[in-house]
């Protein structure tokens, strides 16, 4: 294999040093440093190692073997922030803190040889591959507390926030985490990152809490190469943002022993005080942004070469042999020998059997085990008398369907110590409307509390305290404001089971006030309706209950799916429901339902994916969901009434859809109208007639939708949401 200008001039600059007088490798480094000898030396041999596995990158793709290229050459210096912090500290890792990782393995006792096959297994894209699995380069493993992380863009800083909130609160609540109590998050990222609003999410959100005095123990390392791809960071951008309140501190992060000191103090700073701390590292980027990148098509040959003039291993190799710890001769041999030891393995990599189906690919997104589900839903709060005395729900006549997400919030928290429910104004208001009231004065402020007013946050702090050991229940005031942090879900809290062969999981329950047909409150970021950007997150479930015994016994699947499976659920509550008490007239109680007693719960459970069935009519199916129901059966009882025989499908389920269920309910009608108050273009109706075609069924189908529009104020909303009139009319048609 050739050798680029980054090879060549590490071996000539290496080869111009001269020996100085030999020091005691058990002394520092050099006067003012707490870097030894015998310190510095492991640390050399780690930065080396990662360089030559961004050549073995290289080279692997030349020879069509290869499929990852972005390197960490420039920012080996790394490797001195993970010996100043402990094995036990949870890391969520930028893509370039290779040599983090490597020191990290060789923390925990592993052989150097294995963290090398780690990354070589995840260049190859092998199935051995310990964390992935061969389905993305990622720097993770469980056994090192290295959380993995596939898009650094700053997406991972509110995950980080979230596990140094929970490592401080499951202490708090006298509940088992995975991380030890004086653990410290670790969080590292590239300066383009810090002006994303990921980013900017996760400095505010760490400095509200310090602000408070809430602790918070995250080191934010900002590893600032002074490009972002081809973007300069202007200089000093680095320095003068992040947040005023997190303490900064800095260093040349080619400097080994300079980088070494102050990521201890930073530590330290962060550990014993339990609040954040900011480590910025000035580090220089080699061999370009990655394999295919023609640097010199936008940096000079002057920026290019000043890079090469702070090389950090040329930094340390000049450490050692001023020290008199080795000579050239040694480290351009011992380069030559790991050179040659690297890409041997990364030619073994090759070798190593690769995914070879849909089927092993997507095996982690979601290994659901139902029975085990259903055993975890019956679970029962240890003392429920004491709980709700001698008033339990089930004594208090039908329930409202707030009202019954309600008791069933109080009876999740009483059974799961470890549950912690938070979101926008869910404590002391006991949320907008209500369906929280009473949680914080039963359960206390420790695992009922309110939010600042940032969805990234909101999810962020779930995603850390579900990795974390901790159940979390957040809440998203309103469907459209899921839009905000879509990718905390999308690229964070689905994806990490199937970027960790299930290694990893961060099990959440998101309850989101959704819908529309508000009467006397309106405009679109309180009625939303649309969920398309939700249905087609892989492994995702969606649950979105109408009635109020469905409520209760759907969330009460969700929670045990999330604790068993580790599953991420968001779980839509219809907010025009929370109060409906009547079905067709006025004082009949109708939508009223009874809360089920725990002796009824394994009959009445609901499994995900399982829809619901209302009427034996053989003329016409009509499905539907949330508000859809109360609409379709208000117009099957018009209907039947006037000879038609209407069965209503409520699919209870938007992800997985309940197929079966609604093959069966649609065979037995052969006419199947869909009413779907979610959009035309991207709606549920379009997942509910795909199923139908895909399944041969040759009946009859229709369905009727509301509009492509934002949904107005006021009563100009009727004009494009779907409507009783609508449903009963396309019905009408479909029957004549």
């Amino acid at each position: 294999m050739g050798r680029d200008a980054v090879e060549t001039h590490f071996t000539e600059s290496v080869a111009a040093l001269s020996p100085g007088t030999r020091r005691d490798p058990a002394l520092p480094i050099r006067p003012g440093t707490t870097l030894t000898g015998a310190r510095c030396r492991e640390l050399f041999e780690i930065q080396l190692t990662s360089r030559l596995l961004d050549i073995a990158a290289r080279w692997l793709r030349e020879q069509g073997e290869g499929f990852y290229t972005i390197g960490s050459a420039g920012h080996e210096g790394n490797a001195a922030v993970a010996a100043a912090v402990r094995a036990t500290d949870p890391a969520l890792l930028h893509y370039r803190s290779g040599a983090f990782y490597l020191a990290r393995s060789a923390q925990a006792g592993r052989l150097a040889e294995e963290g090398l096959r780690d990354v070589l297994l995840g260049l190859s894209a092998a199935a051995e591959e310990p964390i992935s699995g061969g389905r993305h380069k990622v720097f993770g493993h469980p056994d090192l507390a290295v959380i993995p992380q596939t898009s650094t863009i700053a997406s991972h800083l509110p995950r980080a926030v979230g596990v140094a909130f929970a490592i401080e609160r499951a202490r708090k609540i006298g509940v088992a985490s995975a991380w030890p109590a004086e653990a410290i998050a670790v969080c590292s990222f590239g300066d383009a990152s810090v002006n994303h609003a990921s980013a900017l999410t996760g400095f505010n959100t760490a400095a509200y809490c310090a602000y408070q005095g809430l602790p918070l123990p995250v080191l934010f390392v900002c590893e600032d190469n002074g490009i972002g791809i081809s973007v300069r960071t202007p200089p000093g951008w680095v320095k003068a943002s992040g947040h005023p309140l997190i303490p900064k501190f800095q260093a040349d992060g080619c400097d080994l022993a300079e980088t070494y000191d102050a990521a201890v103090r930073a530590a330290e700073h962060v550990r014993t005080r339990r609040s954040p701390a900011f480590l910025h590292l000035r580090m220089v980027r080699l061999m370009g942004h990655a394999g295919s990148d023609v640097e010199s098509a936008y940096r000079s040959p002057r920026e290019i070469a000043e890079s090469l003039a702070r090389d950090p291993l040329v930094a340390t190799a000049r450490l050692l042999v001023e020290a008199g710890l080795t000579d050239p001769e040694e480290l351009l041999g011992r380069y030559e020998t790991i050179r040659e030891h690297v890409l041997k393995l990364a030619l073994e990599s090759t070798r190593r059997p690769r995914l070879r189906s849909a089927r092993e690919v997507m095996e982690p997104l979601a290994p659901r085990r139902p029975s085990l589900v259903a055993a975890q839903a019956a679970r029962l709060p240890r003392d429920r008398a004491a709980l709700f005395g001698e008033a339990p729900p089930e004594h208090e006549g039908p329930l409202t369907l707030a009202r019954s997400i309600n008791r069933t919030l109080t009876e999740i928290l009483a059974a799961y110590p470890e549950a912690v429910l938070f979101g926008e104004d869910v404590a002391r208001k006991g949320g907008v409307y209500g369906v929280t009231r009473g949680l914080l004065k039963r359960f206390g402020a420790a695992r009922v509390f309110d939010t600042p007013l940032d969805e990234q946050a909101l999810l962020g702090l779930a995603l850390g305290a579900g990795a974390s050991g901790l159940l979390p229940i957040p809440e998203i005031q309103y469907l459209a404001y899921l839009h905000n942090a879509l990718d905390q879900i999308r690229g964070e809290a689905a994806s990490l089971r199937f970027f960790s062969k299930g290694a990893y999981r961060n099990p959440m329950v998101v309850r989101v006030a959704s819908y529309a047909y508000q009467k006397g409150f309106g405009g679109h970021f309180h009625n939303d309706n649309s969920v398309a950007a939700l249905r087609d997150i892989p492994g995702l479930v969606i649950a979105s209950p109408a009635r109020p015994d469905d409520a209760a016994a759907m969330l009460r699947t969700c929670v045990a799916a999330a604790k068993t499976d580790g599953e991420v659920c968001v779980f839509l509550e219809p907010i025009a429901l929370y109060g409906t008490r009547d079905l067709m007239d006025e004082g009949d109680n109708g939508w009223l339902t009874p809360y089920a007693p725990p002796s009824r719960w394994p009959e009445t459970h609901v499994p995900i994916g399982r829809a619901r069935s209302y009427g034996d009519g053989r003329d016409l199916t009509i499905v539907t969901f949330g508000n859809g129901l109360r609409m379709s059966l208000r117009a099957a009882i018009r209907l039947t009434s006037e000879g038609y025989g209407c069965r209503v499908l409520d699919l209870r389920w938007l992800a997985p859809l309940p197929v079966e269920d609604l093959i069966r309910g649609a065979e037995l009608t052969g006419r199947v109208l869909v009413a779907d108050e979610t959009r035309g273009s991207g709606g549920v109706s379009e997942g509910v007639l795909a199923a139908l075609a895909d399944n041969g069924f040759g009946g009859k189908v229709a369905r009727v939708t509301s509009r492509d529009s934002f949904i107005p104020l006021g009563d100009a909303a009727a004009h494009v949401l779907l409507s009783e009139a609508a449903i009963e009319d396309a019905a009408r048609r479909l029957l004549s």
